[in-house]
């Protein structure tokens, strides 16, 4: 296979997205994406970020690709995982610690760190309202993460979601529990359960 087909063809396994570095990765001449974006077969959508043209535009999946360690957290995680009725008005991100937050940034990211331990736990993948898949934290972590102070989420937006958890039938309250318990909010979320259990 041609260099400019494999570049396609890891669009295609890609959700219509490519990179740079998936292109190193499997050995090939970044020459050929500039060939490809010449030729309209591909097209770029910032910094070593390219969709085939025919692919609509999902900046969550943008984002999830260009930013492999970033998992939506906060309300945006609150908005994929359907637990608020509020479109996000910037896509929030949690990092590793030690990860350059440059880039994310420049992007317009409002992006958060967290140490190994807090960051792997509770991720799992969600569609995006373009019915691709990214990784987006648990409705538990999520919820938890939204009472620590830090974070700064109005009392409106944490109110409604935990409205909308209790009334799921997919609720987990003894995973809640655990995590809030890892997180330190165990008092906080045991206040908002007890008033809606």
């Amino acid at each position: 296979m041609i260099p400019s087909e494999k570049i396609l063809e890891l669009a295609r396994e890609n959700q219509g997205y490519v990179t740079s570095e998936m292109v190193n990765e499997a050995g090939i001449s970044r020459g050929s994406l500039k060939y490809l974006v010449d030729m309209g077969k591909l097209e770029k959508t910032g910094r070593g970020s390219y969709v085939l043209p025919d692919r609509i535009e999902d900046e969550f999946l943008d984002l999830q690709t260009r930013f492999k360690k970033g998992v939506f957290s906060l309300e945006t995680a609150l908005f994929l995982l359907g637990l608020t009725d509020r479109t996000p008005s910037a896509f929030q991100m949690t990092f590793p610690g030690t990860y350059n937050l440059t880039g994310a940034k420049k992007m317009g990211v409002d992006c958060h760190n967290a140490n190994e331990e807090f960051y792997a736990l509770g991720i799992v993948e969600r569609p995006t309202p373009f019915g691709n898949v990214v990784r987006t934290y648990s409705p538990e972590k999520t919820l938890c993460d939204i009472l620590r102070p830090r974070n700064h989420v109005d009392v409106q937006s944490v109110s409604n979601a935990y409205k909308m958890y209790v009334a799921s039938s997919e609720r987990n309250i003894p995973l809640l529990s655990e995590y809030a318990e890892k997180l330190g909010v165990e008092e906080r979320v045991r206040h908002y359960l007890e008033v809606l259990l």
